[in-house]
């Protein structure tokens, strides 16, 4: 949806809001855009990317603003990286977009394309993915705003450097092999996604419209993986030729100072299991532009990253950030683990993730060695993180513990809702019984098994 669309008749919008059905606002895989913002349980959620995920601070703080005036204060930061305004009315929804058209912030409309945070800064960068999301919307519009493709079709352009995006899966990669070629690939993460072109900006963005095309063949809702092989390669007959050396996730941690390798110093921070409130967001922004930052990048990772900070403010900054609610030290706990809206955001939440989360921390410092994520879904749905996890799902009768696997697989464990505490602080103690010398939590666990969990649970 374009913002300038949204802003010519707020009247229209609201109109809109109101008469579209309800069945259509609640479709589950819906991504909730401007256009179509999704019911939770505290009111609308509205989620969007920047173009290039980069704001200015006062474009950031009038976005805080705006959730405060509009909304119930809270946003978000996804772990693919992108901004989500809670807690909004039907009627407030237009308001949100004028204020974001006023701001001169830039919503690009189809689907939305993250690219390296670090683009343009980073001198390790291979090439601009922010100009190549330009070429790509300029010359496959039309397609990319298709009502035929899926609404959370996934598209990424790695440009490569400090902060690449190895570790987020795609329907479809660009991936920056030279400062002249791209690889195109679909259906994985940088290093099992399989390429199906690699050539200059030209011909991958022809590829990437050829594989829209097929998508939209295929009809709404299919993804990269429903796409028949041999029809992949009818359309790409040269993919099994390219040469693919996959690209593991590695790199920097978000949050903490960083210094790149021209001596610039940024500053990653991270709220509090992605959320934050608008007035500590717009304090934190009101510090750092006095001491010189000068933009903001949004992370994946459920981060953004203070450009243009000296040096010598970032042990301030850090601590500025921390009494403020955000993770601006590297190794903090919060760091793995995954939690959703839970009950009170989400209507669908059976817990309240977040409240669970700092209890944990707290008694099972043992789970916490870096080694896992632990995912806290309020229900099957697994909205927080979509790869196997330590996870920990609501439902009716209580919690259900998956050891390795996804919110809606079938749990290892059941445990009834007065119990967790007792029981998630019995699993990390007999994780530090049970560890051998050198052993991480994540492979104590798999030795364990499901078996030795269970036994753990149980033991008064």
């Amino acid at each position: 949806m374009s913002i300038r669309a949204a802003k010519a008749s707020d009247r229209t919008g609201e109109a809109d809001l109101h008469d579209r059905p309800a069945v259509e606002m609640r479709r589950r895989g819906a991504c909730p855009a401007l256009a179509a913002p999704m019911p939770t349980g505290d009111g609308l959620l509205v989620r969007l990317r920047p173009a290039g995920g980069a704001l200015t601070l006062s474009q950031f703080a009038s976005l805080a603003r705006s959730a405060a005036a509009h909304g119930n204060g809270i946003l978000e930061i996804t772990a693919r990286g992108n901004l989500q305004i809670r807690g909004l009315r039907a009627e407030t929804v237009g308001q949100l977009a004028a204020d974001i058209d006023a701001a001169g912030i830039t919503v690009p409309d189809g689907s939305a394309i993250e690219t390296s945070p670090l683009h343009g800064i980073d001198p390790e960068g291979v090439s601009d993915p922010a100009a190549m999301e330009m070429a790509l919307r300029s010359t496959l519009r039309d397609q990319l705003a298709s009502p035929r493709l899926a609404p959370k079709l996934s598209l990424i352009i790695d440009g490569g450097g400090t902060f690449g995006l190895s570790a987020l899966s795609a329907d479809i990669r660009i991936v920056a092999q030279s400062p002249a070629d791209w690889l195109v690939a679909i259906n994985g993460d940088g290093e099992t996604a399989m390429p199906v072109a690699i050539g200059p900006a030209e011909a991958a963005i022809s590829a990437v419209g050829e594989i829209l095309s097929l998508l939209a063949t295929l009809g709404q809702g299919r993804r990269a993986r429903d796409i028949d092989p041999a029809l992949l390669r009818a359309r790409f007959p040269a993919m099994d030729g390219i040469q693919f050396i996959p690209s593991r996730a590695a790199g920097m941690p978000l949050a903490g100072s960083h210094r790149l390798k021209d001596g610039k110093t940024i500053l990653g921070i991270r709220p509090e299991f992605g959320q934050m409130r608008a007035s500590d967001l717009i304090a934190l922004l009101d510090l750092a532009k006095a001491r010189g930052a000068t933009g903001i990048r949004l992370a994946p990772g459920r981060g953004f990253f203070l450009i243009g900070l000296p040096a010598d403010t970032l042990p301030a900054m850090q601590i500025a950030a921390a009494g403020h609610g955000f993770a601006a030290q590297p190794g903090e706990n919060s760091e793995h683990i995954a939690a959703c809206a839970g009950a009170g955001g989400c209507g669908s939440a059976f817990y309240e993730t977040r409240t669970l989360a700092r209890r944990l921390i707290a008694v099972a410092p043992a789970l916490f060695d870096g080694s896992l994520t632990l995912h806290l879904s309020g229900c099957a749905k697994g909205c927080a993180h979509a790869r196997p996890a330590l996870t920990l799902t609501g439902s009716a009768e209580g919690y259900g513990l998956i050891l390795n696997g996804l919110a809606a697989d079938q749990p290892d464990e059941r445990i009834a809702g007065g119990r967790i505490d007792f029981a998630i602080e019995r699993l990390a103690r007999s994780i530090e019984d049970n560890k051998d010398a050198g052993e991480s939590t994540a492979a104590c666990l798999t030795r364990l098994g499901a078996t030795g969990v269970s036994k753990a649970l149980r033991q008064e």
